[in-house]
């Protein structure tokens, strides 16, 4: 045993203390007068050798500091051959290991890493953050990376060391907050989580990585490390998609929940690649040309959906591993279908073991809760203000299209980040430094977020579920906007099924929540959503929303389905809500597929696949969604019977669109039409096809040269109960 110098030994014992800032100023090679020490920290061995030299104890036997002391001449020697030896070690427990020591590796992380990270531009940062397999100077092994900028020391803890938090204690680079080690020898799988000590109080806790690109699977929260084998097969529609012109094009957007929408025969969830193989297909066949998926980044409570994540980076291990949902999205692709994430920046669960007081301190988050928690929902608010907070969510939306090929987001709750008194009392918020209820920040975030998306990633898209009247969400940075690609129409939703739910005999009371939406259809690029937040909380499904009797009720919901998927606007429907299930959504079953063979749910089922059918060939209902010059009333006045009609306008042709909404067979009912001739009836919702009572036109209308509507020809047809149908000139 060797007598340590003061510097030594108060290294020591900060490193007993796990209090060490710096453990490279201490491990390491380092010279000592005419030689060099190599001096290895293994607090847990019994014996230590490099080659077939054993190394000497320093300050005592037991203190878990060795060294090996080389001349000048065998130090040059061994840089030759390697700066990082073989240690073989003896723990107490008898088992000897072997590898490369952490502390013969310089730095990793470079200046203009650091640099381009504290000005929150670094948008491929998750390729330096997080834990990643890589070979340094010829050894394999892992290197990890982390901002904690209030620890007095962060370490590396998993199976690989017992857990053991003075172990491997990580390098500090300065006032970056960053901290990075190497590890030698570890490999893909091996679980792994941050032990930090703050600063300030002391406190030592363990962290999930921000930044780790797989989990364990729920309750368990540790981090994996993870590689990518993937090879993708979708470069054909990623060109294409570079070119895509998407605001004309038809889309429909069938939302998923993966946990739910099926299981397998034990009620078990299905894996990403079995989704796949189940799900395209049914969607190929309903004709959608879009899935969203509620969010699948990693979170512990299967009752959040996803919306309280807290592995960013990581697809939840419940359905397979990250390669497993990359092969589900390419499946999508290789089969025409494109796949949008439910992406959640707006707040994260309070959970200890992830982004909550990170360091210790609210480094995610706000201090102060009148600016830092969402009491409505139990969660923390991102602290927007702070560029490497920025730059962690925008390089994590970037990171999904880029790592996973996916074709767009869907931004969730962006009312809330909007506003600082967002569900908050008077005395509950902090206005921003002009008075206003405005969060600068994050409105500053998400124009920063849009244009990086669309820089970056052309022809993907980004959506804003916001429910407030903010103008110009989906209108272009450079405009003042907030540079969103489009819209949720929250108000046409809330209109619509408020309507819906009446008894017919009240609709004419309330005819103007159908006609009211067009007053501002136009002002965004708008998606007219009925999703899972209109089917959950006591709601009822869509079929138990519609009045009357059986057949009435499944008349209604045809008729509303015709509504949303004929007027101007892409469409969003949730699983399940196609072949009208009587009970509302639960995470915890799957969908009652049984429904499928009972006729009247089999012909809501065959009307979708029918809408979407004529929605993707018919340009006049797509190619205009976001034009005024794309739609024109007919007779949005005729409140007394329940009826509208419009038409939708392309340079490719017109149709017309009459619907009734009352149980009313209407035979002799006028529409304007404006050309003379015989038109087609491409579809009514009425057909027995959709278990409806047949009532219809034959096929066709013919026209007569008597001005009506304003326009310069009409018809007399026959409007079906509680239906619609679309007219075309042939």
């Amino acid at each position: 045993m060797t007598e340590l110098n003061p510097a030594i030994q108060a290294g020591l014992v900060k490193l007993h203390e796990g209090r060490l800032h710096d453990p490279f100023e201490l491990l390491g090679w380092h010279p000592v007068a005419d030689t060099w020490q190599l001096r290895v920290w293994l607090p847990t061995a019994l014996e230590v050798r490099i080659g077939k030299q054993l190394c000497e104890p320093l300050g005592s036997q037991h203190s878990g500091l060795f060294a090996l002391t080389y001349s000048q001449q065998q130090y040059q020697q061994q840089l030759k051959q390697t700066a990082h030896p073989m240690v073989e070690w003896q723990e107490a427990d008898g088992r000897s290991h072997q590898g490369a020591m952490p502390y013969t590796f310089a730095p990793l992380l470079g200046e203009l890493d650091l640099h381009l990270f504290a000005q929150g531009q670094h948008w491929r940062i998750y390729d330096h953050l997080g834990a990643h397999l890589t070979e340094v100077d010829g050894v394999a092994g892992v290197r990890f990376a982390v901002w904690a900028p209030a620890a007095e020391r962060v370490s590396v803890v998993g199976d690989f060391n017992g857990w053991h938090g003075l172990r491997h204690p990580m390098r500090c680079r300065g006032s970056s907050g960053l901290w990075e080690l190497f590890i030698p020898g570890l490999q893909a799988q091996d679980c792994y989580k941050y032990e930090i000590r703050n600063a300030q109080t002391g406190a030592v806790f363990t962290k999930t990585d921000p930044y780790a690109r797989a989990m364990e699977l729920r309750p368990a929260t540790a981090s994996l490390v993870e590689q990518s084998h993937h090879q993708w097969q979708d470069q054909d529609w990623l060109k294409e998609r570079q070119q895509d012109q998407w605001a004309t094009k038809p889309i429909s957007i069938y939302e998923v929940h993966l946990g739910s929408w099926q299981k397998d025969d034990q009620g078990h969830f299905l894996n990403y690649r079995e989704l796949a193989h189940r799900l395209v297909p049914y969607v190929q066949w309903l004709g959608f040309s879009h899935i969203e998926l509620l969010p699948i980044t990693e979170h512990p409570f299967d009752g959040s959906w996803g919306y309280q994540t807290s592995g960013y980076y990581a697809p939840t291990s419940r359905f397979g591993s990250p390669d497993d949902f990359r092969y589900f999205v390419d499946y999508c692709h290789q089969h025409g279908i494109g796949v949008y994430l439910d992406w959640v920046p707006a707040h994260f669960p309070k959970d200890s073991f992830a982004l909550a007081r990170f360091d210790g301190t609210a480094l995610y988050e706000h201090e102060d809760p009148r600016l830092g928690e969402h009491r409505d929902w139990g969660t923390y608010i991102f602290n927007y203000s702070r560029n490497e907070v920025r730059n962690f969510l925008i390089a994590n939306a970037l990171y999904w299209l880029d790592e996973f090929h996916l074709d767009g987001l869907r931004v969730d709750a962006v009312a809330s980040m909007l506003y600082l008194d967002y569900s908050r009392n008077e005395d509950e918020w902090i206005p921003n430094e002009y008075g206003g209820r405005e969060n600068l920040a994050a409105i500053a975030f998400m124009q920063q977020l849009n244009a990086e998306v669309h820089s970056q990633h052309p022809g993907t898209v980004v959506m804003a579920e916001e429910s407030t009247s903010w103008p110009m969400v989906s209108r272009p940075t450079w405009m003042g906007g907030l540079g969103f690609s489009m819209k949720w129409n929250m108000g046409w939703m809330n209109d619509t099924l408020d309507y819906f739910a009446k008894d017919p005999i009240y609709r004419p009371y309330h005819h103007n929540q159908l006609t009211f939406s067009q007053v501002y259809a136009y002002t965004e690029n708008f998606i007219l959503p009925i999703s899972h937040d209109e089917v959950v909380h006591l709601k009822g499904s869509l079929l138990t929303k519609m009045p009357g009797d059986h057949w009435q009720k499944f008349a209604n919901l045809r008729l509303l389905l015709g509504y949303q998927w004929l007027q101007p606007g892409k469409k969003l429907l949730f699983m399940g809500c196609e072949f009208a299930p009587w009970d509302e959504w639960t995470e915890t079953q799957s969908l009652p597929w049984y429904l499928e063979h009972q006729p009247a749910h089999r012909g809501v089922q065959l009307l979708m696949k029918a809408l979407n059918e004529l929605y993707r060939q018919t340009y006049a209902l797509h190619e205009r969604d976001f034009e005024q010059q794309g739609f024109a009333w007919l007779d949005c006045h005729d409140y007394e019977q329940s009826v509208i009609s419009f038409e939708r306008h392309s340079a490719q042709g017109s149709v017309v669109v009459i619907f009734n909404f009352t149980p009313v067979l209407r035979n002799h009912y006028r529409i304007g039409l404006s050309h003379h001739g015989v038109y087609r009836e491409i579809l009514n919702s009425d057909s027995n096809l959709f278990g409806g009572s047949n009532q219809g036109n034959l096929g066709q209308v013919c026209s007569e040269l008597q001005p009506w509507m304003d326009r310069p020809a009409s018809a007399e047809i026959v409007l079906p109960p509680l239906g619609f149908i679309v007219l075309q000139q042939e």
